[in-house]
């Protein structure tokens, strides 16, 4: 995932960077945070734990985009989140979606996977309301619904 160089005008596609913890600059870290906080507690109205501990077992695949982060996910190892590989945290800047972001960013994130992995089946947990979203990436439910912070959730698997 190293960078992909692009247009510097308006239509520049994003330039992805997949960094483990330690590899992530402070500034970028703070982005990263930054954006989380304004998308899952301010949008969402959420009020939860962001930083839970998992960062440091994450691969953080960053999408930058004129300069600013635009989209990010944060991707794991099979036996961390689930028994098998997932990713999560996902989001994109509110200024930045309905032009295919997030499609792009679920798929770089399954190739982040495959790349540092190797090819295999992918768990997420997702917010119902992105049933069929993520259905366009190949994932399908499987029949485990929860409730994660006030919001309603599902298990969905791409077999590998």
């Amino acid at each position: 995932m190293g960078s992909a160089a692009g247009k510097q005008g308006e239509d520049a596609a994003p330039v992805w960077r997949l960094l483990a913890f330690d590899d992530l600059r402070v500034y970028e870290l703070y982005e990263v945070l930054r954006l989380r906080s304004q998308v899952f507690v301010v949008e969402q109205q959420c009020l939860f734990q962001d930083m839970d501990g998992a960062d440091r077992q994450a691969m953080h695949l960053l999408g930058v985009q004129h300069g600013e982060l635009q989209a990010y996910a944060r991707c794991f190892e099979a036996g961390v989140k689930f028994p098998e590989a997932s990713f999560g945290r996902v989001l994109t800047r509110q200024s930045a979606r309905g032009g295919g972001l997030g499609h792009a960013l679920i798929t770089q994130a399954i190739a982040a996977i495959s790349q540092v992995w190797g090819p295999q089946p992918i768990r997420i947990g997702a917010q119902l309301q992105l049933t069929h979203f993520y259905a366009q990436h190949g994932f399908v439910d499987t029949g485990t619904h929860y409730l994660e912070d006030g919001i309603p959730h599902l298990e969905m698997l791409r077999p590998g």
